[in-house]
């Protein structure tokens, strides 16, 4: 390429590194912010935001995105050079649709509203967060209308967080697999449980951070490339491939939350730091696809983290860190415990069976307030409702119902879906990948992981957003987004696991 595409890397570059500050005055916020910093934050973030937008928006940045694609007319379409010019065009243009007013508005009320959340959900207080959210789904709203005309209100949205999909095709494949879901979960509820009193007992906060230090450097994560810290709420962030974070939440009395968490934050961050380094201050090199990026946490926190070979080779060191919680307690006991399948009111809690159905639920809250037809106000009643009939539970307060998610106080309409369709895309790509190393579990069993993550590094993490979604799964498995997988999966695990007919 010549001087006009290197000309635009620099100045995309630049933009980038606007975005980077605001991922570490975000990680802070949630880390080490003290609490009565959250104004000045507020503002920190809403300027940095605004900023970031103009540059990206400008007439300047439009013609040199112009010069560069000129110049690179007729290179190779897979070339990260050509992937580069079609994402950052698609970029430009929903920037250049919303205005920076807009973005300086939604960005403070976001940052305002995170505080406003905390706050309510320590008190089950759904009203004081109640017009913080009013806010919000009015500026979701406004947003929605600068990309009118457009099939579903909700489409502008989900497009920021999985690109080129639509609200009717999130629609159809949860409904193809919603019936199958609460089937399983119904013939589950007629057999015997497993014992879960193992967990009932008291796990020592430090001792489990141990456990999980070990399973990071077993995973292969670089720790001279990142970190992970303590917060409310598990995420993980990268201010540059060479600096990924993720973040843990303890339990003491549970150390099921605290392993399963660190391993889905970690299946993030070990995607992170597998991007190719050339895609570094680009769009290519973030989390642009997040159903892409959900597999990969699920895969390790699910098709890994939960399996039977996988403790073949950790529980033994767990039961060393506990012997007095777990070392009487075989490992046949143990993993039965771990995959339980219990209706639960928490989505972080929630098994594997009846996962989606929490993603289905707040999807279809998000379709509903988006388009008009539910109030805010309405809400905590329209949740419980939902909540009865998809899970069969009654929320008892607010924090265990309509308050216990951060993603609207973030204004992360449009999210939710891509948690669902990633445990889909993670089934699907295990297939191919069982397929192309016959003797994973006999690997998994011996505490080796480095030929599972070698093969997600070549053909998936190394491309970062070259490829939308759906793209990569054509080209890894000869298909497009399917639920046969998933199901599939769910049915022989839990079919085995609870001696189901058929199975």
């Amino acid at each position: 390429m010549g001087i006009r595409y290197e000309t635009f890397r620099q100045q995309l570059g630049l933009a980038s590194d606007l975005d980077s500050v605001l991922q570490v005055l975000h990680w802070d916020q949630f880390t080490y912010m003290p609490p009565g910093a959250g104004e000045g934050r507020a503002a920190q973030i809403a300027a940095l935001s605004r900023l970031s937008h103009e540059r990206l928006a400008s007439d300047e940045f439009l013609e040199c995105l112009e010069a560069a694609k000129a110049e690179a007319d007729g290179a190779d379409p897979d070339s990260d050079e050509a992937r580069l010019l079609l994402w950052t065009e698609r970029e430009v243009a929903r920037r250049r649709k919303v205005t920076p007013a807009w973005v300086g508005e939604f960005t403070r009320a976001t940052s305002l509203s995170v505080q406003a959340w905390e706050q309510a959900k320590a008190k089950s207080d759904f009203a004081h967060f109640r017009p913080h959210l009013e806010e919000i789904v009015r500026l979701q709203q406004a947003y929605s209308d600068f990309f009118a005309p457009y099939e579903h209100v909700y489409d502008p949205h989900l497009d920021r967080f999985e690109p080129m999909m639509r609200a009717a095709e999130v629609r159809a494949v949860f409904d193809q697999v919603r019936p199958k879901q609460q089937e399983l979960v119904r013939a589950i509820a007629e057999r015997p449980q497993p014992d879960v009193s193992i967990f009932s007992q008291e796990f020592e906060p430090a001792r489990q951070m141990e456990f999980v230090a070990e399973l990071v450097r077993a995973a292969g994560f670089d720790m001279r490339r990142g970190r992970y810290d303590l917060s409310a709420h598990p995420f993980t962030t990268l201010f540059s491939l060479n600096d990924v974070r993720f973040t843990v939440k303890i339990e003491s009395g549970n150390p099921r939350q605290l392993i399963f968490a660190a391993l889905h934050e970690l299946g993030h961050a070990l995607h992170a730091q597998g991007v190719s380094l050339s895609l570094e201050r680009t769009f290519l090199g973030g989390f642009g696809l997040f159903a892409l990026a959900e597999s990969q946490s699920r895969t390790l926190e699910n098709l890994v983290g939960r399996s039977l070979p996988f403790w073949q080779a950790f529980y033994p060191r767990l039961q060393q860190f506990f012997p007095s919680q777990l070392g009487s307690v075989d490992l046949d006991r143990f993993y039965r415990a771990i995959n339980q399948v219990q209706p639960s009111l928490i989505r972080v809690q929630a098994d594997e069976a009846t996962y989606n159905l929490h993603i289905m639920l707040r999807f279809e809250l998000e379709l509903a307030l988006l388009g008009g037809e539910l109030q805010v106000v309405d809400l905590p009643e329209a949740w419980g409702e939902r909540t009865r009939s998809y899970l069969g539970l009654e929320p008892p307060d607010d924090a265990h119902g309509v308050l216990q998610d951060v993603h609207w106080s973030w204004g992360y309409f449009g999210n939710f879906p891509t948690y669902g369709l990633g445990n889909l895309v993670a089934s699907q790509l295990w297939e191919k990948l069982e397929r192309d190393i016959p003797d994973l579990d006999q690997q998994m069993a011996q505490g080796k992981l480095d030929g599972l993550l070698a093969w997600l590094r070549q053909h998936i993490h190394r491309h970062g957003n070259k490829l939308f979604t759906t793209e990569l799964l054509q080209r890894i498995t000869g298909a497009g987004l399917s639920a046969g997988p998933y199901l599939r999966y769910l049915n022989g695990k839990f079919g085995q696991i609870y001696g189901l007919n058929g199975s």
